[in-house]
């Protein structure tokens, strides 16, 4: 179960008229509104100008390998949980020119391209994609080395969260402490609830950026306890989770486990067609490609996402080192819910659903991990020992 917050400090109930206003008050100031929309026969994430660019009255249908949507009688704005995309294309696009190389009369001349430092607004991020920014918040601007686009991206961030009152079929947050409900790392955090037959939103003011964006938006008033509306809502949702994970020492046994026969038998299914990386909304992998222009005076090196399911991301001199479709997954899956653990002291898993979702056979990682936990053949305290032996 998810961890115990603290009782929010300032509940406020809106109206759809409320929404309407947060969203025109954030354009009005210059913010790019990005929220989630309909496209391509999915819910995806893209700039809006106003409340009713959302997917009014839509549900999503999810299980492993398949995603439909359902035009329903209903005006709920966020029934919807997460579709393909994820908040990670805004803050770590999936390609980024880092720089550009002009020769002169002199030799070469290099500058960095300049970085976009327009105000960015999240609209409807769910709790588990809230904790995706902050893991990788850690990655790419703590330590020695820091991710200059992301960070000049997330410099001028607003977040308007939205605790799930329904849950997907493939959704397991409430297993990595992740959701249903946002505990922190919002500017505001919004509850949908029928109240007398009407929509309503209980408004979580997070910062006060939020406080400042929620002001002169009319208060309705009610009898109503809030904040057992919302926990109520949550306690609801963590009911209808499609899947869990059992993550006790799960990082020993997967490491402890190189050799299981189960990695091959994933490997018979999966295609290794990298779907399950790049929805993810916490990996990073990325390439570095450089390009010259035909008339050899200009050249441009571009970052762009990769993925450890392809053999040129672990090439080295000589070939790759994982050849095999069942190193490739054992290396995916063991670094998320594994290395990721000792790398950042979190698990690079935030339950949200999509590699199971949209992995055209269907692999579940749920299912996979607990295949190797329910046969695991090697002690967990052994785990140390077993990875010596193992391939990196």
């Amino acid at each position: 179960m998810s961890p115990q917050r603290p009782k929010p400090q300032s509940l406020l109930l809106i109206d759809y008229q409320g929404i309407k206003s947060i969203v025109e008050k954030l354009v009005s100031k210059s913010y790019k509104v990005y929220g989630p929309t309909l496209g391509e026969s999915a819910i995806v994430y893209n700039q809006i100008m106003d409340a009713d660019d959302l997917p009014r009255g839509y549900i999503d249908r999810q299980d492993g390998g398949t995603y439909r949507l359902e035009k329903t009688d209903d005006d709920t704005l966020f029934s919807c949980v997460v579709g393909p995309v994820s908040w990670k294309r805004f803050l770590y696009p999936p390609e980024q020119k880092l720089v550009r190389a002009s020769s002169t009369v002199s030799g070469f001349e290099v500058e960095e391209v300049e970085l976009d430092n327009a105000k960015i607004a999240f609209m409807g991020v769910r709790s588990c994609d809230l904790e995706a920014i902050r893991i990788q918040d850690k990655i790419l601007t703590e330590g020695q080395y820091t991710d200059r686009t992301y960070v000049a991206n997330r410099s001028n961030l607003v977040i308007i969260a939205v605790n799930c009152t329904r849950a997907g079929g493939t959704c397991f947050c409430d297993s990595m402490g992740a959701g249903p409900r946002a505990r922190n790392g919002f500017d505001i955090a919004l509850t949908e609830v029928k109240i007398d037959g009407e929509w309503m939103y209980v408004a979580e003011i997070g910062t006060k950026t939020g406080k400042d964006n929620l002001k002169d938006i009319p208060d309705r008033n009610t009898d109503m306890d809030l904040e057992e509306l919302v926990s109520s809502a949550m306690d609801k949702t963590v009911r209808q989770m499609g899947r869990s994970l059992d993550t006790t020492d799960l990082p020993d046994i997967l490491i402890g486990n190189f050799d299981h026969p189960h990695w091959e038998d994933v490997a018979s299914r999966c295609l290794t067609c990298g779907n399950c990386t790049l929805v993810c909304p916490t990996c990073f992998c990325i390439n570095i490609k450089d390009s010259t222009a035909l008339d050899g005076r200009t050249a441009v090196r571009l970052r762009k996402w990769d993925s450890c399911f392809t053999l040129d991301h672990s090439y080295i001199y000589g070939g790759s080192i994982r050849t095999s479709a069942a190193a490739r997954y054992r290396q995916w899956i063991t670094h998320k819910l594994g290395y990721w653990v000792d790398q950042f002291g979190m698990s690079g898993c935030v339950g949200c659903g999509r590699c199971i979702t949209w992995c055209p056979v269907g692999i579940d990682i749920t299912r996979e991990a607990a295949a190797i936990r329910q046969s695991s053949r090697v002690n967990v305290t052994e785990s140390d020992e077993a990875v010596v032996n193992g391939e990196s």
